[in-house]
């Protein structure tokens, strides 16, 4: 089995304590060697300046790679290119371009009056710019707001001619998601990478919500599956199982990068990059 390349996705702490976990779950991952670590914004862009200031310190602390979340909600096109400045003159060169969830209190999406309208139209900003790798997120599901798969697959493709470099899906559960989604794709002239998203559950009930929320669909064996070992305490020999075992089915059929979201929690994820073949990398001078 060839072994992928991977990278790992952390939301900015908002707590001293929620810090340690972020730093602790970066420790962990750091010598797996990802291509690069994003963090995410918060819905309606409540934690610009924690995304920022998470981003540049992971930067910082650890060498690697990190790309910033920027969004289009809540902020002007100054301001949000502002932010994206900021990005680049902390050392930061890889942006994850959204269009964003809507505002607290409200349930659809509205363009600030002096923003962006999409996130097509932050994609073209930032390209021009010349500053980035740019990164979009893709959906292997139809998006909740898309009228079917096709207006999906439509709205990507104008976000790769819009300048994009590679996107990143939402989380799936079975490996033939994301297969169909990449062979329509292809079909549809998109020749750039499209990596896909993983999930490792570290908690069922609140995946389960997340997942009905997004419009993720939860197969009906998986739920039962959750429901057993729950009731049999095996939910974590469960998920590091499924989890591993749609990772190797992606690498079984071509894939050769996955992302996975980690919520913070280095441990499961590491298990399921351990057993696919990613394992630290120990530098020469570390045992001379």
């Amino acid at each position: 089995m060839t072994t992928p390349a991977v990278s790992f996705e952390v939301f900015p702490p908002r707590t001293v304590g929620a810090a340690f976990k972020l730093w602790d779950a970066a420790q962990a991952l750091a010598p797996l060697a990802p291509r690069f670590f994003s963090v995410t914004y918060g819905a309606g862009g409540t934690t610009r300046d924690l995304t920022h200031d998470s981003a540049h310190v992971l930067h910082r602390t650890s060498g690697l790679p990190v790309a910033g979340h920027l969004t289009c909600v809540g902020a002007s096109r100054a301001e949000t290119m502002d932010v994206a400045e900021k990005f680049a003159e902390a050392g930061i060169k890889d942006i994850v371009a959204l269009r964003g969830d809507p505002q607290a209190g409200t349930d659809k999406f509205a363009p600030h009056p002096e923003g962006f309208a999409d996130s097509c139209e932050l994609i073209e900003a930032l390209a021009k710019t010349g500053k980035f790798t740019i990164r979009v997120g893709a959906y292997p599901d139809p998006h909740p707001e898309a009228a079917d798969q096709q207006a999906n697959i439509d709205w990507l493709k104008r976000k790769f001619d819009a300048g994009a470099d590679e996107a990143l899906t939402q989380f799936f559960f079975e490996a033939d998601t994301f297969l169909r989604f990449r062979d329509a794709c292809v079909k549809a002239g998109i020749d750039k990478p499209i990596t896909p998203g993983i999930l490792p559950v570290v908690n069922w009930t609140s995946a389960r919500k997340f997942a009905v929320k997004c419009g993720t669909p939860i197969p009906e064996w998986v739920d039962q599956a959750y429901e057993a070992a729950i009731r049999d305490d095996r939910h974590d020999l469960l998920a590091q199982a499924l989890c591993t075992e749609l990772c190797s089915d992606l690498i079984d059929e071509g894939v050769d990068a996955l992302h996975f979201y980690t919520l913070n929690r280095a441990e499961l994820t590491r298990d399921v990059c351990r057993a696919i073949g990613v394992t630290p990398q120990v530098d020469l001078s570390d045992v001379a």
